[in-house]
């Protein structure tokens, strides 16, 4: 599905209208309507929930690190939730370039251009429902508040230190209100070029920003109005 079979939207709001018509659909239905099968379960196709919502709503950013939707700086995030509305995990939302974040301010980057406008789509993630079976939540826009980003900005400035200054290792899915930094890859062999604290060079396991589950949470009690 890396090939979008829908045009991309035109505008914001026709994106909005595309994405509302998810709403209460099951992702059989989705599958079926854009001429693909459902896998049994995601143990080996994590990512294939998102690629079908990309594919219906006519995102075409692939996995360049760009919005999902360039020509209107939107970002596309698929969100598994419970019954009530709770996310069930982290959302990934950007790979981190270790050898670049000395050089990088949290304004420009990668985390903030995914971050300016995302549209949620939430979805029924319990795993005793069959996938086929789960049903589509209602989507929303979320555009980060003055509050929202100060925290978000917080957390990645001080990841983002201890990464330029070398100290990897002292990173932990503990650190941070509301991102953290896990490991990012396809493979756990996976290894990418970084510095250690006196710049010299080793291979270390990619990492990526993730947006911890009780900050989307309350995006979705706020937006959807559920309560807490």
């Amino acid at each position: 599905m890396k090939n979008s079979p829908t045009p991309p939207p035109d505008s914001e709001e026709h994106l909005l209208v595309r994405a509302e018509s998810l709403a209460g659909l099951t992702l059989g239905v989705i599958a079926s309507q854009l001429g693909q099968s459902v896998p049994v379960d995601l143990r080996r196709n994590k990512g294939w929930v998102g690629e079908l919502f990309e594919a219906y709503l006519g995102a075409t950013a692939g996995s360049r690190s760009e919005p999902d939707f360039p020509h209107l700086g939107v970002e596309l995030k698929s969100l598994p939730v419970n019954e009530r509305g709770k996310p069930f995990e982290s959302t990934f939302l950007s790979t981190i370039p270790l050898r670049e974040m000395s050089q990088t301010d949290f304004v420009t980057s990668r985390a903030m251009k995914k971050l300016a406008r995302v549209l949620w789509v939430p979805y029924l993630g319990v795993k005793s429902i069959p996938l086929a079976e789960r049903l589509v939540g209602t989507p929303f826009l979320w555009v980060p508040d003055e509050r929202e980003l100060e925290r978000l900005q917080a957390d990645w400035e001080m990841l983002a230190l201890l990464i330029a200054q070398g100290r990897i290792s002292e990173i932990t899915g503990h650190l941070g209100e509301v991102l953290q930094v896990r490991p990012k890859g396809a493979k756990g062999s996976s290894r990418r070029l970084a510095e250690d604290e006196e710049g010299a060079p080793y291979l270390e396991q990619p990492k990526g920003f993730y947006l911890r589950p009780r900050f989307t949470a309350e995006l979705v009690r706020k937006h959807l109005l559920l309560p807490a």
